[in-house]
């Protein structure tokens, strides 16, 4: 019989690590947004046993009614060194079961890999925080730096309820720390034959905006031109089909350089995106990161078959270089034309540091540990994590997930998509890396 018909017969078979992720999945944590969420009250408190158990005193905040969010300190070997923050989130966007293969929320393992909503993003990397640093406690060790362990409430909504109220409300939790890791980072793809991983150096700015047309209500069945439905359809086709140019940054130039050089090709003399798109599934995220997206995700209008509304809205999801956040809502309005109203529902910063230093140095080392001969690159990130609001307490952040992953494995797509799944052996390996990591920085 199949893993999935008989789960507990093969449950001692599972790591550590497979099994908190597992748990960890089975909390529906959906957040919907606009503080409509299913709170993570409980999965907060199953971190919080786990931590303690431990022998750590972690804190549990709520910012609102169950939105909890979780955070330990792990004193270090050398308390002269900065503080590392190794956050997560525990927070999920929703998943529809009908869409699914397998229960979304079940936590299912069947064909070597652990399913369900949360398995990519980001619960695997929640439960190989705990077990690494697990594993260093009980062999009575400690890591070579005071680590505060964070797992946050609504990064899929901003953080908000999460690890933006607690830099403002409680910045005291985060004291001397220099650095912060966490998702969407260190993660394997496929070059032509070459494994590489891509270190998140970097990630876009955010800003969600609402788009409004306005237009006059009228009987459905009348020749009638101020149609506010059709006016918002034609500006969201507009923004929508906008072909926004290549722009590299400064990440995005040396991973080009990095990536052209692998294939054997001269960066000057290839298009970047069509350089990219040579790295197949692995351009998912890559390829984003190359421009402005200007993405329609919500349309929301009238409310009868034969009223003409006099209102239609639209959500967009913006995202663009750092350098350029400034200026991208003047270029959207140019886009949608006069008449559109444009609301800003959300905005955050972007970030990007150098690949370069001291802590770019130890994920280098503890992956060629584990992976000797694969290549390891910068990356920016086209969605965004918790790292913008640690950013905001001077923490400089990265993403370092690490996963080695089969070449052929959709891991972009695993990010917000249907029958999100991730390999049982990546687990362990990223388990494995994070363990030399903390040992070593």
């Amino acid at each position: 019989m199949s893993d999935q018909q008989n789960p507990h017969d093969r449950e001692h078979e599972l790591s550590e690590t497979t099994r908190i992720a597992r748990d960890l999945i089975r909390f529906d944590t959906s957040n919907r947004g606009g503080g409509d969420a299913n709170p993570e009250a409980e999965a907060a408190a199953y971190v919080s046993d786990y931590l303690r158990e431990l022998g750590l005193d972690p804190v549990t905040i709520e910012a609102a009614p169950g939105r909890a969010s979780v955070v330990a300190r792990v004193a270090g070997s050398d308390p002269t060194l900065p503080a590392l923050v190794l956050h997560g989130h525990l927070d999920v966007v929703p998943a529809d079961p009908a869409n699914w293969s397998v229960d979304p929320f079940a936590g299912i393992v069947k064909d070597g890999m652990l399913w369900g909503r949360g398995a990519v993003d980001m619960k695997d990397m929640d439960a190989m925080i705990l077990t690494a640093i697990a594993e260093l406690l009980r062999a009575g060790e400690r890591p070579r730096r005071d680590t505060i362990l964070g797992f946050f409430a609504d990064e899929e909504d901003g953080g908000a309820f999460g690890a933006h109220y607690l830099v403002a409300n409680h910045p005291e939790l985060f004291e001397g720390a220099g650095t912060a890791i966490s998702e969407v980072g260190g993660y394997s793809i496929d070059l032509a034959g070459t494994r590489a991983y891509l270190i998140q150096t970097g990630e876009k700015s955010l800003d969600w905006i609402k788009l409004r047309a306005r237009g006059t209500a009228a009987h459905g069945s009348r020749v009638w031109h101020d149609n506010a439905v059709t006016r918002l359809a034609e500006a969201i086709a507009a923004l929508g089909r906008h072909e926004w140019p290549i722009a590299l940054c400064d990440t995005t130039r040396e991973l080009v350089d990095e990536i052209a050089k692998i294939f054997g090709e001269d960066p000057h003399e290839v298009d970047p995106e069509q350089l990219v798109l040579r790295a197949g599934k692995g351009a998912g995220f890559i390829q984003a990161s190359l421009r402005t997206t200007t993405n329609p995700t919500v349309l929301s209008a009238g409310y009868k078959h034969n009223v003409i509304p006099d209102t239609a809205e639209a959500l967009v999801d913006v995202r663009t270089f750092p350098a350029s956040q400034a200026g991208i809502l003047a270029e959207v309005q140019a886009i949608v034309g006069p008449d559109i109203e444009i609301e800003t529902v959300h905005s955050d910063i972007g970030l990007e540091v150098p690949f370069a230093g001291e802590l770019i140095d130890a994920m280098i080392a503890s992956l060629g540990r584990h992976d000797p001969e694969a290549r390891v690159l910068p990356y920016l990130l086209s969605g965004g994590t918790d790292n913008k609001a640690l950013s905001l307490l001077g923490i400089t952040g990265y993403g370092f997930a690490p996963l080695r992953l089969p070449a052929d494995l959709d891991f972009p797509g695993m990010f917000h998509g249907v029958d999100e799944r991730v390999p049982l052996d990546a687990l362990d390996f990223g388990h494995a890396v994070l363990v030399d990591l903390l040992r070593s920085y």
